[in-house]
């Protein structure tokens, strides 16, 4: 499989993709958790059906010390032990933030709540931009069908 545009040799995408480098930078420099942020990313990534994305977050939270368990489950994180409230919190937002059109008025205010009971505003706001970052990510390389599967931890920088 070969991508319909090759993303890293236009000069169009190099330069969103910096920008979106530079937003992911300040979240991951927010309180938010580097386990919850890349449970976010993992979960937006499977709903979007975002290969190269899902491929990348497994395998750099794998390098980090996630467990096969924990990285298995995401996706039947309702029914899964191995998630805290919070994190569970931060998947449902995650969820319905990725899957807005699906369902009339968005992310529920219920959905909101739980999420503000274990974050505060600094970390509520990481997480929302998060969603949506990824989301964006997620949707150029669905476009152009980037393939997955060769991503090494670490290979962006």
């Amino acid at each position: 499989m070969e991508a319909r545009l090759n993303l890293f040799g236009n000069e169009v995408t190099n330069k969103l993709v910096r920008h979106f480098n530079s937003a992911g930078k300040v979240i991951s420099d927010s309180t938010l958790p580097a386990e919850t942020q890349e449970l976010v990313k993992i979960r937006a990534s499977q709903i979007n059906g975002c290969g190269f994305c899902t491929d990348m977050h497994t395998k750099d939270a794998a390098a980090a010390g996630e467990t096969s368990v924990r990285l298995n489950l995401i996706a039947a994180w309702r029914e899964a032990k191995v998630f805290s409230d919070a994190e569970r919190a931060a998947l449902e937002l995650t969820e319905q933030g990725t899957r807005i059109a699906d369902a009339a008025g968005g992310v529920t205010d219920e959905a909101w709540a739980n999420a503000a009971k274990h974050y505060d505003e600094e970390q509520l706001a990481a997480l929302a931009s998060l969603i949506a970052l990824i989301n964006a990510y997620n949707r150029v390389n669905v476009i152009v069908q980037q393939p997955a599967g060769d991503y090494e931890p670490g290979m962006f920088g």
